[in-house]
């Protein structure tokens, strides 16, 4: 069956400093793991051909298909902090870019498909575990209605990757909106490539904020809608517990999508504090931190952009500084009126922030589950005698009760019926999340006995994460003690 694929390119029209071109690197046995035929569907792909045998080797990398401009992008990145001023696609190479039935540009991205200029003496390959654990948690991410990156499909390669021991390797190919991150602005800025700057700013204006191009300073445009949904986003992950784990530079994209699922994890008990990944030693990107660190992220683009801004640098730093001052009021709106939201409240009042603080308080200082917490909260709201199943999250659960008196004060302000108000807590309340110890042990029985099964039937609970689903209760519950997930690991 041929595969069509209507690649309409646009990046790889850019100079030549910005890429480097070269095919995937073949592989030796590719088998198909899993297609998501409904995002092939909406890309205008034809699922069945991208499952043929002759689909199979698209996707894994054997196989460039035509009106493909295979390449790797350059960029840069802060890395915790630390400026490193070549990163590049060490072991992805976009294969193109299409433009959907509905008109939205996307970027085709085989990750895992062989060394590049920018492999840095890497392989160039992906494990099967990391390819996994990107596919289910930016599908469970797209369900939340998350801005994220996708999964169209994922690959084994039939060969091994050595990392500390011989791991299965896979390909996955990923959709983006695009994969121009802060990173890509500073690869050109710290080269005093002024001209690649303007270019790959026009290039983001065109494709990502278009309303920008007619903005009397287009460039300040483009920072002020950059900022915008960054700070959107993070306030988004804080909302479902969501920790990134690795938010360098060029880990942050200027489409506003979540991109690069490394050792990303999601929160059971809350606590600000939390950091999973394994290389974050001094919790630089933990759960609480990610406001900040987006914050500053979005200052290094503005580094980038001083020259754009304005041809004096002080009236330059003044545009800049007033764009990354917009972060707050923006990341505060989505961050507090999403709390209201879970919390029941539709309404503004005096007070709310600090109220709804005060519930994130008590369940940090009781270890209670963020996730069930706000759950069983929807059916608290419609009856007072489903607080026991609240109640039960806290370690002392007197500490729920004083809260709850004042809540329901606060709920006789609504004009909503409390069956509507349930309702409309349960859209924004996730009742399945990819919790840790259930995507390990996904992971797990796909790599130490080839049984995709877990993998299979988690990333279908996860496709509906606020329905109510009798009989797959274990999904929703947190991890028993031994069953903890303690530390998530890059996959490089």
């Amino acid at each position: 069956m041929q595969v069509r694929i209507p690649f309409d390119n646009s990046y790889a029209h850019l100079p030549s400093q910005f890429h480097a071109r070269l095919d995937p690197t073949p592989v030796a046995a590719p088998r198909l793991i899993r297609l998501n035929t409904g995002l092939a569907e909406w890309l205008g792909l034809d699922p069945d051909a991208l499952a043929s045998p002759e689909g199979v080797q698209i996707l894994a990398g054997n196989r460039v298909p035509e009106g493909a401009a295979p390449l790797a992008a350059a960029y840069a990145g802060h890395q915790f902090g630390n400026f490193v001023p070549q990163l590049g696609d060490g072991r992805a190479i976009l294969l193109g870019e299409v433009v959907t039935p509905k008109g939205e540009r996307r970027d085709i991205q085989l990750k895992g498909s062989g060394p590049t200029p920018w492999s840095r003496g890497g392989d160039g390959r992906a494990a099967l575990g990391p390819v996994l654990r990107e596919y289910i948690v930016s599908e469970a991410m797209a369900a939340l209605g998350v801005p994220t990156t996708r999964a169209l499909a994922a690959v084994t390669t039939g060969q091994a990757v050595m990392r500390e021991t011989p791991l299965p390797g896979a390909v996955l190919t990923r959709v983006a909106a695009s994969h121009i991150r802060v990173g890509t602005f500073q690869y050109f800025a710290a080269r005093g490539d002024t001209e690649a700057v303007r270019l790959l700013a026009d290039h983001a204006i065109a494709r990502h904020y278009p309303n920008a191009a007619t903005a009397p300073n287009p460039y300040r445009a483009l920072l002020d809608a950059v900022v915008a949904r960054q700070a959107a986003l993070v306030a988004h992950w804080l909302l479902i517990g969501f920790i990134h784990g690795v938010m360098n530079t060029d880990n942050c994209s200027v489409a506003g999508e979540t991109i690069d699922y490394g050792p990303c994890a999601f929160m059971d008990a809350y606590d600000p504090a939390t950091v999973f990944s394994s290389i974050d030693r001094q919790g630089r990107y933990a759960y609480g931190n990610q406001p900040r660190i987006v914050m500053w992220n979005l200052a290094r683009l503005a580094e980038t952009l001083l020259p754009l801004l304005h041809g004096t640098e002080d009236t330059a730093v003044e545009i800049a500084k007033d764009a990354l001052s917009g972060f707050s009021p923006v990341f505060e709106a989505a961050y507090f009126g999403g709390l209201r939201r879970k919390t029941g409240l539709t309404t503004e009042r005096d007070g709310d922030v600090s109220f709804v603080n005060d519930l994130l308080k008590l369940m940090a200082e009781n270890g209670a589950d963020f996730t069930l917490t706000f759950r069983r909260l929807c059916d608290a709201a419609a009856n007072p005698s489903a607080d026991a199943s609240v109640r039960a999250l806290f370690a002392d659960p007197s500490t729920f009760d004083s809260w709850a008196i004042r809540w329901r004060w606060r709920l006789d302000d609504e004009a909503g019926e409390p069956a509507a108000i349930r309702a409309a807590m349960r859209a924004v309340n996730p009742l399945f999340i990819p919790r840790n110890h259930l995507v390990e042990e996904a992971l797990n029985a796909a790599i130490e006995r080839d049984d995709f099964a877990p993998f299979e039937a988690l990333v279908d609970v996860l496709a509906r994460p606020f329905d109510d689903r009798p009989g797959l209760e274990r999904y929703t519950l947190p991890p028993q003690p031994e069953e903890r997930v303690l530390q998530t690991f890059c996959g490089t």
